[in-house]
């Protein structure tokens, strides 16, 4: 009887997972991403260099969350195994011209990132301990009046986020070095669950530091590596720029034609960069914007995104194309095919060095994933019992997914991942005017040679719905237990 109700949950969620990621989010996302993309003017390629000058300012020491931290903090949860793994399975699946379309479709997904994140800012608030918060739930209650759409995305997010992704992190950091070192997976469990204890019950503040110092190394050695497999194979080059671009168009036969190409190479963009998913803007609501206008922190994801798809995906599908693994992969695919294409370029330590970007991408994961989560439990309720409590869940889901395989956990994970993703999507659609305004506002500045500032007194569609950090201009928005109606004055 329970095998038949398992075999039933894992079919309905199979079935659900194959609509949802297979053709109604692509379709969904990729049509936002041209809405605003087009409605912006294409601020992602107009204004890309100076959204990579708000990254690098954003080091700068600040009291609160600086943008560098969030930066690093939403590169920690969009950088995960997806990043290696899943660039090998949309080649496996259709072919090189999948990274094609993974590369187009972060272009688009820039300008849904900045929306996304813009919009947190502009309805963020200040909780009791002066900690700002913000995200999806925020503006869906504070820009739209529909608390239940910000409490469905909250559930949905810590499903996904606080449980199921962070089961499934730990559950690759434990395999990795149960195949590389033979290390027992209770025991590396319970080291991943003491660490990710340290960090968490610090709350967003720890987190962001963590992530400030784990993102960097990970990045720049992941990406290091790659070079020296692209300055090797140097004149293997433009071949394989041509077989992208051939493959992607159905020039030239690959693994699933043109339209394999595109569905495989669209949705692993998705999945790996989140723009759109309402993800990274829980983080984004956090910073401290420099300078101090809301559209900063739009500016900022914008990169994140660009960073995570065409630079640190696009060195994974280098090392694959460029190492001829393709020509004879045997069984292997997913990280099986990245660790073969290392191992053939770089010899058998390289294996060593892929569990190593493991675990630090799945560990970084864990917390940022955690602190989009925590955001979301304080949307719920404000009580720090249930925070602590929810605290303990996620640790104790780390440890559950170090020693256990949770297939259907993770499965079910992607389907409150894409559900999130078509409230958060309908929620931006119907707040696009503020963030329009908003962004237009930036821009006006930036033109006129003024270091941006933002006063919401400007702005009638957000009448009383201060983030509160504004040159002093209105007074912070403090959480209570009741919700703010739009155009309300927020208690304080």
């Amino acid at each position: 009887m329970l095998e038949s109700l398992l075999s039933l949950v894992e079919s309905t969620v199979n079935t659900l997972n194959g609509m949802l990621w297979g053709s109604v989010l692509i379709y969904v996302l990729v049509a936002a991403g041209v809405l605003f993309t087009i409605r912006l003017g294409f601020i992602q390629l107009r204004m890309f260099g100076h959204g990579a000058k708000l990254v690098i300012q954003g080091r700068e020491k600040i009291d609160g969350i600086s943008s560098f931290q969030v930066f690093c903090t939403s590169m920690a949860a969009r950088v995960g195994t997806g990043n290696m793994a899943g660039v090998a399975v949309a080649i496996t699946v259709g072919g090189a011209g999948a990274i094609f379309w993974m590369w187009l479709i972060a272009l688009l997904g820039m300008a849904t990132a900045f929306i996304e994140s813009t919009l947190a800012q502009v309805y963020k608030v200040k909780d009791s301990e002066g900690q700002y918060r913000g995200g999806p739930a925020y503006y869906m209650e504070r820009g739209l009046g529909k608390r239940w759409m910000g409490t469905v995305f909250s559930i949905l997010l810590i499903i996904a986020f606080g449980f199921a992704f962070n089961a499934a992190q730990a559950n690759t950091m434990t395999d990795a070095l149960n195949n590389a070192f033979g290390l027992d997976k209770t025991i590396v469990g319970l080291i991943i669950v003491a660490a990710a204890a340290y960090i968490i019950t610090g709350g967003l503040k720890k987190v962001a530091k963590a992530s400030e110092l784990i993102v960097p190394v990970m990045a720049v050695a992941y990406l290091a590596i790659a070079l020296v497999v692209l300055v090797m194979n140097i004149e293997q080059v433009p071949s394989a720029l041509a077989l992208i671009v051939k493959s992607a168009f159905g020039w030239e036969e690959a693994a699933g034609g043109a339209m394999g190409a595109m569905m495989a190479g669209i949705a692993r963009g998705l999945f790996s960069n989140e723009a759109g998913m309402g993800s990274a803007a829980n983080i984004a609501a956090s910073a401290t914007p420099n300078p101090n206008h809301p559209a900063s922190q739009g500016f900022v994801q914008m990169i994140g995104v660009f960073v995570d798809t065409l630079v640190i995906c696009s060195a994974s599908a280098a090392i694959i194309l460029l190492s001829g693994v393709l020509d004879n992969p045997g069984d292997q695919k997913g990280i099986g095919l990245l660790q073969l294409a290392l191992t053939n370029e770089m010899g058998s330590w390289a294996a060593y060095f892929v569990a190593f970007a493991i675990i630090l991408f799945c560990f970084s994961s864990i917390i940022a994933n955690y602190s989009y989560a925590e955001s979301n439990v304080m949307f719920l309720t404000k009580s720090k019992k249930a925070l602590y409590v929810f605290r303990g869940l996620v640790l104790g889901m780390v440890m559950a997914g170090s020693v256990a395989s949770l297939q259907l956990v993770w499965n079910f994970a992607d389907v409150s991942m894409g559900m999130m993703a078509l409230v958060n999507i309908a929620a931006i659609v119907m707040l696009s005017k503020v963030a329009f305004a908003v962004i237009k506002d930036y821009e006006r500045q930036v033109k006129a040679g003024m270091t941006p500032t933002f006063d919401s007194s400007q702005f009638p569609e957000i009448d009383g719905l201060e983030g509160g950090i504004w040159k002093g201009k209105h007074t912070p928005t403090v959480l209570t237990n009741e919700p703010t109606k739009p155009g309300a004055v927020p208690e304080v």
